[in-house]
């Protein structure tokens, strides 16, 4: 998220279809250290390596912490065919760190769990609304414009 607050009410600038992938890891026990930590610091390195590869897929991306044991991220992609290449990619981060966390989860009978969900959202069935804000979500991912622009209200939105 960008730190300069843009004021009055913007929406994202998106076009087309948005895929959202939410993906996290949950902390069943806080002293098996050697279960989480390796799925806690390989999501940064994937994000480095999205970021630097625009061709990738990846628009935008944000941590966030579900107290007191939960973190996820939540991305945004251009498509689920990128997204889905990038997780079968032989030349990723994200190979090497699945194989290792699916080791790991074995060897550590539940002390550490993970989820993922993908949502592919066809044009015209998401909206948004920033007031005061900074960049953030869709809006970072992709642009914000003022709402005015895509339509005063969220139903408008929504139909455009």
């Amino acid at each position: 998220m960008g730190t300069k607050l843009i004021e009055g009410r913007m929406t994202a600038g998106a076009e087309g279809d948005v895929v959202v992938f939410l993906v996290g890891m949950r902390i069943n026990n806080f002293r098996a250290l050697r279960s989480w930590w390796p799925v806690f610091t390989a999501m940064p390195r994937m994000v480095r390596e999205l970021s630097r590869d625009k061709d990738r897929g990846l628009l935008g991306v944000r941590s966030l912490l579900g107290f007191p044991r939960v973190l996820y991220v939540v991305q945004y992609w251009e498509s689920k065919e990128k997204l889905l290449a990038y997780a079968s990619a032989q030349d990723g981060e994200h190979r090497p760190a699945w194989t290792e966390f699916n080791r790991r989860v074995r060897a550590g009978k539940g002390k550490v769990g993970f989820w993922h969900e993908t949502y592919v959202v066809p044009a015209g069935s998401y909206e948004s609304v920033y007031v005061n804000m900074p960049a953030f979500g869709l809006g970072a991912a992709t642009e914000v414009v003022p709402v005015g622009r895509r339509g005063e209200r969220a139903a408008d939105r929504l139909g455009s």
